[in-house]
């Protein structure tokens, strides 16, 4: 019987597919929703996806990625920074629908934010997501932080299982602006942790 090998490594270019992917499933789906405004004609959401990963700058870029693979093949995917110590109110410019994600992150400053973490389906249930959880908060500990925060949809009830499980509490809500983006949450879920 052969054990099954999780490595982590920094993301690639060639990544940029398979972060595409991730992304979305981290986002709920948001991420393609607006991808598709964004497409030009003759693209379609995933191109935009794709060409966003591929950037060399940007928050999502694969340069601020970090990949798991199992058994040699990309499983899922880690994207986090740093909030600020004392965060800037919400701008009136913001975009409704990104009022309640930023309110939320205002209210964990000076904590390591995990912006992405997904596993893809065929590979859940195998500790990645838990592995990646981990490699965050010994990343948030390295900075100094002193803490972790992350939200999250009110029916991703898997995630919410997992971030609960490693330590993580919920400290705030706020209704999802939706527009024309399908979800089946109600409410995104600020949980923390601390370091």
């Amino acid at each position: 019987m052969t054990t099954a090998v999780n490595t982590i490594r920094p993301a690639t270019k060639a990544d940029a597919p398979v972060l595409a992917e991730l992304v979305n499933q981290a986002g709920e789906g948001l991420p393609l929703y607006l991808w598709a405004g964004m497409a030009e004609p003759g693209q379609t959401p995933w191109d935009v996806g794709r060409m966003r990963a591929a950037r060399e700058e940007g928050s999502f870029s694969y340069c601020n990625a970090t990949i798991i693979e199992h058994d040699g093949k990309p499983a899922g995917c880690l994207i986090g920074y740093e909030t600020a110590d004392a965060p800037e109110p919400v701008g009136d410019d913001t975009p409704a629908m990104f009022v309640p994600l930023q309110e939320l992150e205002n209210l964990a400053p000076d904590t390591w934010y995990v912006n992405v973490l997904a596993v893809l389906p065929e590979c859940r249930g195998l500790g990645l997501g838990s592995e990646l959880l981990k490699l965050a908060e010994e990343t948030g500990r390295k900075l100094g932080k002193s803490g972790m925060s992350l939200i999250v949809s009110d029916a991703n009830m898997r995630a919410r299982k997992l971030y609960e499980r490693c330590g993580y509490r919920e400290i705030a809500s706020r209704p999802m602006v939706k527009e024309g983006w399908k979800n089946d949450g109600e409410n995104w879920v600020l949980m923390t942790k601390p370091l």
